[in-house]
């Protein structure tokens, strides 16, 4: 069987960790050429190492997505490299955790430089080349969010925004079969083992409120979804939220 991406290329942001990592290594391993990027070159080239150990395509660029010029130069990287942009997903994000009376602007400007506005101009500088291939973006929300928890104040915030300017881009761009969506994950990265082994009892807590009694594995329950979602099997589908938190946002 043909790989289902086998001819796309993927740019995603914050790829040599986590989440991003995973979605990196699953799409390449449906067959796309994948850039990552992210402001750490050591992290990068690990990934990308074992992207291509695996038989995989991909190339990295270091830069902030806080930065308007990094961001548009991952994507005209990306383009120079393989030689057009399919898919965009928009994962880097920096957050701060801390109650509302006390988060501040500076937090608020961190979260937002690099989440919204970060996606906002990838988006922008991806768009022609989106609209040259029928392309699929695909921007991370958080459950967090979703539920609004405490002390996640500047950080629900900013992945709310990203919710928003996902479905404006739905309408806006679907005439172009531009398709715009977005996951909110639950997964396993390195921060969030280190956070759960050194708070036992949070970890607790965390697990007996996930349905399936698990973290989700960045590649294999959040990677492949993204992959899927970006193929032409989830063609019928934008300005849509996937929830893929093993159950965690359920209401009673």
């Amino acid at each position: 069987m043909m790989a289902r991406l086998a001819g796309r290329i993927a740019l995603v942001t914050g790829g040599g960790q986590g989440v991003g990592r995973g979605i990196a290594l699953a799409l390449a391993a449906e067959g796309a050429s994948v850039v990552i990027s992210g402001r750490t070159e050591t992290t990068l080239k690990d990934t990308a190492r074992e992207i291509a150990e695996r038989g995989g395509r991909v190339r990295t660029v270091v830069g902030d997505v806080g930065d308007r010029d990094d961001v548009e130069h991952m994507v005209a990287e990306t383009v120079r490299e393989f030689g057009g942009l399919h898919v965009l997903v928009n994962n880097a994000q920096s957050s701060v955790q801390r109650p509302l009376a006390e988060t501040s602007y500076d937090d608020l400007q961190l979260t937002y430089r690099s989440g919204p506005l970060a996606t906002f101009h990838a988006m922008q500088a991806a768009l022609p080349h989106l609209k040259a291939g029928r392309g699929s973006v695909v921007n991370l929300g958080s459950s967090a969010a979703v539920q609004g928890e405490a002390t996640f104040a500047a950080y629900a915030m900013a992945k709310e925004a990203i919710r928003g300017l996902t479905r404006v881009a739905a309408r806006e761009w679907g005439p172009y079969g531009i398709r715009v969506n977005v996951v909110c994950p639950a997964a396993l990265s390195p921060a969030a083992e280190d956070f759960l082994a050194a708070h036992p009892d949070k970890a607790e807590r965390v697990l007996a409120g996930i349905p399936l009694g698990r973290m989700g594995d960045p590649e294999q329950d959040i990677g492949r979804a993204v992959a899927a979602l970006v193929s032409d099997d989830m063609a019928y589908l934008t300005g849509a939220t996937l929830m893929l938190e093993g159950g965690r946002t359920l209401l009673g």
